[in-house]
């Protein structure tokens, strides 16, 4: 008898485990490049998700993909249940502008929250004599590889200054790749929008080709502000990059990284995400120094798609809903 009772007691825990197994949901974080900040955030929300994986039933885990646009289609799609993406590229979804004018806009994206700002940075070789975003006509500069949300901003910063990709010798290249060719004296310049510090900056600021980071200011860039809500004064301190020969801190514009997913997300794995990441944000904040300024209040701003439903509960219980616009609450 006592055998049996091992077995059926074996047999009940293997069923058991067996059942939890199939019954967890997975789901995917579309990020960015390695080297950017996306892939290291989606990476800690994961792992944040992950070692709760018992009790959601939840198990998360990190794409590297192309950016924004890629990963806002991805989600739409189903290909990915969620993306980090600037935040103009989810106001221009969301509108049917820019890479979604055809289409229409995507009624189905959904926001969960901002994360860290990302400042438009302009590098520039000491030897192109570039000084400002107005010296760039002629030369060769990366503006950013298609299905990036950089690429936009590259574009919508050499218009506030009438400069047109036909006036520059453009290169449109994943952002990886950029300071290789910077330093083999392949390119000019080139454009990176990122939160602060960054290894690829890092590596264009320590070869053996000197370099400058280009402010992005001025009355050119007063009347961009203006133009797109999305867009904010930014600044990109010295201290980050002390062999960059503009060892000051730099003065430009950003956008905020947020994380979308689709209206059909399962509403408990986003909240389980949602809550996570907020009952949890001084431990997440020491996870990289880009994160240093979030607050939950920051962390509701930036954002133009509808706030999805298992969010919101999150935020309801928690009293939070009042810092969130009252047009996205649907």
């Amino acid at each position: 008898m006592k055998r049996l009772s091992v077995f059926v007691i074996v047999f009940s825990f293997l069923i058991f485990s067996t059942v939890n197994l199939f019954a967890r949901t997975f789901a995917t974080i579309g990020t960015g490049g390695v080297t950017g900040v996306y892939y290291p955030t989606g990476g800690a929300i994961s792992r944040m998700i992950n070692k709760k994986s018992n009790v959601y039933g939840v198990k998360v885990t990190v794409e590297s993909t192309s950016g924004s646009v890629y990963n806002i289609n991805a989600v739409l799609s189903g290909d990915l249940e969620f993306g980090i993406a600037q935040s103009n590229r989810q106001f221009q979804a969301v509108n049917g502008l820019a890479e979604w004018a055809k289409t229409g806009p995507r009624t189905k994206l959904r926001s969960l929250f901002s994360i860290h700002p990302e400042t438009i940075t302009l590098i520039a070789s000491e030897d192109s004599s570039i000084k400002s975003v107005s010296d760039l006509k002629g030369k060769r500069v990366n503006i950013g590889n298609p299905g990036s949300g950089q690429l936009q901003d590259s574009k919508d910063v050499l218009a506030s200054f009438d400069i047109s990709p036909d006036d520059i010798k453009a290169e449109y290249v994943k952002a990886v790749e950029a300071p290789g060719l910077l330093q083999d004296e392949k390119i000019d310049a080139f454009f990176y929008t990122v939160g602060h510090p960054n290894g690829n900056i890092k590596e264009a600021t320590s070869g053996r080709i000197k370099v400058n980071i280009i402010p992005i200011k001025g009355e050119n860039v007063e009347s961009l502000l203006k133009k797109y809500s999305y867009f904010a004064k930014s600044l990109i301190p010295g201290k980050f990059y002390p062999s960059a020969l503009s060892n000051s801190d730099v003065e430009s514009i950003g956008v905020k990284a947020t994380l979308v997913t689709s209206a059909d997300t399962n509403e408990k794995i986003v909240y389980a995400l949602t809550k996570e990441v907020f009952d949890n944000l001084e431990s997440f904040k020491k996870l990289h120094p880009a994160y240093e300024v979030l607050t939950k209040e920051n962390m509701l701003q930036g954002l133009s798609a509808p706030v999805h439903k298992g969010a919101l509960k999150y935020y309801k219980e928690a009293g939070l809903l009042k810092y969130i616009n009252p047009e996205l609450i649907k």
